[in-house]
C-alpha cells in the first residue's frame, strides 16, 4: 500500500506551482503526516520518535511533519541525530530545488525512488513510483536473479531497472546537480569483554523492554495491542511485558502446524499460561494456503518467496476477525542478540583459524587431503577443514541452490546472458566488510540486518499486516534494544554453541523454562510436506511451472528435475524452491502482465 508519494523537478520556474507534487494517501492518513513552512515541504510517515525534548513537543502539538520540518530548520541534517523510530520522510525545497530521502537505522519502513530527465519520483512503494509519466515499469534482469538467489530483492535494487529502494540508514539527497546516497548511522559494536557488566546490561535489557513494549501499545488504535505468539524467547517476552503492563487484558495469537517437526503450539500454549494472556490459536491447513496464495503473491511491490508469510498472513487475519488493529511482533531479537542455528554453526568453524597457520597448512590440511582423507575419522576432519576455508560470508550460502548447482543449470540463457551472477555473493561481501569489529559474530548479525530483517522478514510482516489491515510494530528493534545489543561482546551472544547467551540469563527469571530450553525452531511453512500429499497444492504448483517454462527464466530441464527430487528425495528443501518459483509466477501472472507492460517475458 501507498503511504505517500511525490516528485519534484529541477527543471521548471521556481515560480511554477508544479515544481512539486506531494500527496498522502488518504486510506493511510493516521500512518503519515505532511507539512509546509518557508517554501519546504516535509512528510514523515511510520512511527517516529523524538529524542530532543522541544521536537516532540512540537510533535505533540501539530505532527511529526511540523516537527521535522523545525528540526531541519534548527539542526540541517544533523536531525537524524534526535529522530528515531521508524520512519521514512521526504523533505522538498521548492525555491532550491533539493530533496532529501531517507528511512529509519534498520528499515522498518521503506521508501523507493527514481530520477528521469531532471525529475526526482518517490512512493513508499515500487508499484507508485513506475506509473508517473516519466518512469514507467521495466523488468530488471538482475533483480529478477536476486530473487532466484536471495527469495526476494535486496536494496537498492528493486525489480523496476533504474527505480531503487533506499537502504536501511541511509539518506538520498537530490538536485539538479545530480543524486547522492550514502548512510547516516554506523553501527558501533564493542568488542571488549573484560569491562562488559553483565548485570547491569541485563536490568537495563528488562526496563527498556518494558519500556519500549509500553510505547509500542501506546501508538496504537485506542493505546492498546495484541501480540504475535510463536513460543519462541522473543514473542514471549513481548507477550510477557505486554502482560505485565496490562495485567488480565494482554491478548496473544498464536499459529500452528499440523506437520511434525513445524508446530510450536505447545510452546506458545506454555507462555500464554505462564503470563496470563488472553489467547487464540488457529492451525493453517494445506487449504488456506490454495486459498490465499493469490492475493499474497499480488499483494506485495515486488516478488516474494519467503513461505512463512503465510502463517504471518493468517495469524494477523485472525487478530483483526478478533478486533484487534495493531500486533506487537517480535522480529529482531535473534539479529541483534545471536538467535539463529547459523551463528553457533559457523563458530564451530572459526574456530579453526585459532590454530597457528603454519600448523593447519603444514600438518591439519596435508592430512585432510590426504589418500586416508576419505577414512573414518579423516574423512570427518576433511569435511570440516574443506568447510572452513570458505571463508565468511561466502559459506553462509552452502545451502543456496544457486550455490550447490550451477547457475547455468538451472537459469535460462535467455535471463543468465543478462546478468551478474557472481553479484549476490560480491555484496554481501561488502556488507559484511563493513562494520568496525573484530567479532565474525557481530559481523553476521549485521549482514542479517539487512539480508534477513530489513529485505526479508520486515517486509514480510509488514506485508502481512497490511493485508490483513492491522498495524504492527517492533520492540525488539527499538533504537535503544539495538543501541544495547550493540554494547554486549560477540562471545556474550554466542557462546561456543550455546545461542543467545546473554538474553537468555537476562530473561531466566522471566520465561517459562521450557521456553529458555527449547531448541531453535523457526517459523517456516511445511509446504513440500504438504505438496506431496495434497492433489490441490500439486495442481497449483504444476500450473505455475508450466506458465513459468514459457518465460525462459529457468530452464524447462531443470524445472522437471526439481518436481523431481521434491517427489523422490528431500520434500522440504525442494519443496521451498517450487515456492519460491511458483510466487515469482504468480506475481507477474498477477502484476506484470495484466499492467501490459513491457518486458513481460512472453
Amino acid at each position: 500500500m501507498t503511504v505517500f508519494q511525490g516528485w519534484i523537478d529541477s527543471r521548471i520556474d521556481p515560480a511554477s506551482a508544479r515544481v512539486i507534487d506531494l500527496e498522502v494517501d488518504p486510506a493511510q492518513a493516521s500512518r503519515a503526516a505532511i507539512d509546509s513552512a518557508r517554501g519546504i515541504t516535509a512528510v514523515i510517515s511510520g512511527q517516529p520518535r523524538w529524542t530532543e525534548s522541544r521536537l516532540a513537543q512540537r510533535a505533540r502539538e501539530a505532527g511529526h511533519a511540523a516537527a521535522l520540518l523545525e528540526a531541519h530548520r534548527r539542526h540541517g541534517e544533523r536531525f537524524f541525530d534526535y529522530l528515531h523510530g521508524s520512519f521514512a520522510l521526504a523533505i522538498l525545497d521548492k525555491q532550491a530545488r533539493t530533496a532529501l530521502l531517507a528511512i529509519d537505522r534498520l528499515g522498518t519502513e521503506r521508501l523507493c525512488y527514481a530520477v528521469r530527465n531532471g525529475t526526482l519520483v518517490f512512493a513508499t512503494t515500487v508499484k507508485a513510483v513506475t506509473r508517473h509519466p516519466q518512469v514507467g515499469f521495466d523488468i530488471d534482469s538482475q533483480a529478477l536473479f536476486d530473487y532466484l538467489y536471495h527469495h526476494m530483492i535486496p536494496a537498492p535494487r528493486t525489480i523496476a531497472r533504474g527505480v531503487h529502494k533506499l537502504e536501511a540508514g541511509h539518506r538520498v539527497r537530490w538536485s539538479a546537480g545530480g543524486t547522492t546516497s550514502d548512510r547516516y548511522w554506523h553501527c558501533r559494536f564493542e568488542d571488549e569483554e573484560n569491562t562488559f557488566d553483565e548485570a547491569a546490561h541485563a536490568r537495563e535489557l528488562l526496563d527498556e523492554l518494558q519500556t519500549v513494549t509500553a510505547e509500542s501499545r501506546a501508538n496504537g488504535a485506542n493505546g492498546d495491542a495484541a501480540a504475535f505468539l510463536s513460543g519462541g524467547i522473543d514473542s514471549s517476552t513481548v507477550a510477557g511485558m505486554l502482560a505485565r503492563i496490562a495485567p488480565g487484558e494482554a491478548r496473544t495469537f498464536t499459529i500452528g502446524f499440523s506437520a511434525e517437526g513445524y508446530d510450536e503450539m505447545n510452546y506458545a500454549r506454555i507462555s500464554a499460561r505462564h503470563f496470563g494472556t488472553r489467547s487464540h490459536e488457529y492451525y493453517v491447513t494445506p487449504g488456506d494456503v490454495r486459498t490465499g496464495i493469490e492475493t499474497l503473491a499480488g499483494g506485495f511491490d515486488e516478488p516474494f518467496g519467503n513461505s512463512s508469510v503465510v502463517p504471518a498472513y493468517y495469524c494477523a487475519r485472525m487478530a483483526r476477525d478478533h478486533g484487534v488493529s495493531h500486533l506487537l511482533a517480535g522480529d529482531g531479537g535473534d539479529e541483534l542478540f545471536g538467535g539463529n542455528v547459523r551463528y553457533a554453526r559457523q563458530n564451530v568453524f572459526e574456530w579453526y583459524f585459532r590454530l597457528p597457520a603454519a600448523l593447519r597448512s603444514g600438518v591439519v590440511e596435508p592430512l585432510a587431503h590426504s589418500g586416508l582423507g576419505g577414512v573414518g575419522p579423516l574423512r570427518k576432519l576433511r569435511s570440516y577443514v574443506d568447510q572452513a576455508l570458505v571463508r565468511l560470508p561466502d559459506r553462509l550460502q552452502t545451502y543456496n541452490y544457486l550455490s550447490r548447482e550451477a547457475a547455468d543449470s538451472i537459469v535460462h540463457p535467455d535471463l543468465l546472458g543478462q546478468v551478474n551472477v557472481q553479484l549476490p555473493m560480491e555484496e554481501q561481501r561488502q556488507v559484511f566488510a563493513e562494520p568496525e569489529t573484530s567479532s565474525v559474530i557481530n559481523r553476521m548479525l549485521y549482514l542479517d540486518w539487512k539480508y534477513t530483517l530489513a529485505d526479508n522478514d520486515l517486509r514480510k510482516v509488514n506485508s502481512a499486516c497490511e493485508l490483513a489491515g492491522v498495524q504492527v510494530s517492533y520492540p525488539w528493534l527499538d533504537d535503544r534494544i539495538v543501541e544495547l545489543s550493540m554494547r554486549v561482546p560477540g562471545p556474550y551472544k554466542v557462546r561456543g554453541r550455546q545461542l543467545r547467551y546473554f538474553v537468555k540469563r537476562a530473561l531466566r527469571h522471566f520465561l517459562p523454562r521450557a521456553v529458555i530450553e527449547k531448541p531453535k525452531h523457526g517459523f517456516g511453512l511445511p509446504f513440500g510436506v504438504w505438496m506431496r500429499e495434497d492433489r490441490g497444492l500439486q495442481t497449483l504448483v504444476a500450473r505455475s511451472m508450466a506458465s513459468l517454462r514459457e518465460r525462459r527464466l529457468i530452464r524447462a530441464d531443470y524445472v522437471d528435475t526439481l518436481v523431481r527430487r521434491h517427489r523422490e528425495e528431500h520434500a522440504a528443501y525442494y519443496g521451498e524452491f517450487l515456492w519460491v518459483l511458483m510466487m515469482l509466477e504468480l506475481w507477474l501472472d498477477k502484476s506484470v502482465d495484466k499492467q501490459g507492460a513491457p518486458g513481460a517475458l512472453r
